[in-house]
């Protein structure tokens, strides 16, 4: 497994919830926002410790992980 630059879960950390990595801010957080068809510069702006970056990358990680569940389905 590579290591991962985007997520963090350490228990010392929120509980271990997954996190963006060097942040408090839950993954789950941007999830919501993206089901409830809020704007993502909201995001931004209620959770500026969060980079596009990071957004972008957990996209790319989602984006690849589907790849490989279809392939083997």
């Amino acid at each position: 497994m590579r290591e991962n630059n985007v997520i963090s879960m350490d228990p010392e950390v929120m509980g271990g919830i997954p996190v963006f990595k060097g942040t408090r801010v839950p993954v789950q957080n941007l999830i919501e926002y993206l089901e409830g068809d809020d704007d993502i510069d909201d995001f931004f702006d209620g959770f500026p410790s969060v980079s596009r970056k990071q957004v972008i990358g957990l996209i790319e990680q989602l984006d690849e992980m589907k790849e490989k569940l279809l392939a083997v389905s």
